[in-house]
């Protein structure tokens, strides 16, 4: 597929075998997952994505009528168009936080064999989500202050601490240039406000009749949350996880922040190519 077919995300695909969509969270791009990319392409033909109005992807055209710009129903709209326009079908999906919320919605719609969610939005009350909504909401308004000084600031262990620590559980860890970078695409991507607002109207457990899981309660399905996660925390939000979701397996990460990936590659790497 070609960037100009209106379908087209900016991607990564690499490796061989059953295909893996990976799916990032709001502000995020595809190389979040780069700390596991490399080790599940010797498993999985993986696909990590550039969600609409994210990283290098264009902004999303208007959605149907009814249905509101950057939710998840929409992008799950476009993912699936892109999936079919590259002839991948039925794969294991995978997401974060709003990516997780995507991953479960095309699960729920039967679009795919097995689903991975990390921390995945949608299991939360109202405190819950305006907290998430004002932490993400936080974050981009100190990328787009801070940045002429970020690569100053994050050249420290404790300047990564202090400002990528709300996301990781040992952010000190975390290369320098890979922070500047993810700082610069969060500042600049022109569907994070529109995702923002829209994300809070989702709820798994409030989908639409007789059951909100749909075809989810046909395929596994694997809930992950790290137990340092400041965004959308553990202990409230896996709950209500459980009670949506009680056929799923439900795995906590601990030591693990909002994006844990880097904080445990080894861990996240098991998720992702023991589920199916």
């Amino acid at each position: 597929m070609r960037r100009a077919d209106p379908a087209w995300l900016a991607h990564s695909r690499r490796g061989s075998g059953p295909p893996l969509v990976l799916i990032h969270g709001i502000g995020s791009r595809w190389q979040v997952w780069e700390p596991v990319l490399d080790r599940v392409a010797r498993h999985r033909e993986v696909i990590a994505l550039d969600l609409p109005g994210f990283g290098d992807s264009p902004r999303w055209p208007d959605p149907p009528v009814g249905t509101s710009p950057g939710s998840v129903e929409h992008l799950a709209d476009r993912v699936a168009a892109f999936l079919a326009a590259s002839g991948v079908r039925h794969p294991v999906v995978a997401g974060n936080s709003l990516g997780g919320g995507i991953a479960l919605e095309l699960g729920r719609r039967g679009l795919a064999r097995a689903v991975v969610a990390f921390a995945p939005i949608g299991f939360w009350g109202p405190v819950g989500r305006r907290w998430c909504q004002l932490a993400v909401g936080g974050a981009r308004s100190a990328a787009v202050a801070l940045r002429p000084a970020l690569p100053r600031l994050l050249a420290s262990r404790a300047g990564r601490v202090a400002i990528c620590g709300l996301f990781y559980g040992r952010p000190s860890r975390l290369d320098r240039d890979e922070c500047v970078d993810s700082a610069a695409a969060l500042a600049d991507a022109p569907g994070f406000a529109a995702a923002r607002t829209a994300f809070g109207q989702w709820q798994l457990r409030k989908g639409p009749a007789p059951d909100p899981r749909g075809a989810l309660r046909e395929i596994p399905v694997t809930v992950a949350w790290g137990t340092r996660d400041l965004v959308l925390p553990y202990r409230s939000q896996a709950r209500r996880a459980r009670v949506a979701l009680p056929e799923a397996r439900h795995v906590p990460l601990p030591g693990c922040g909002h994006l844990p990936f880097a904080d445990d590659p080894e861990g996240c790497e098991r998720l992702l190519i023991q589920t199916y």
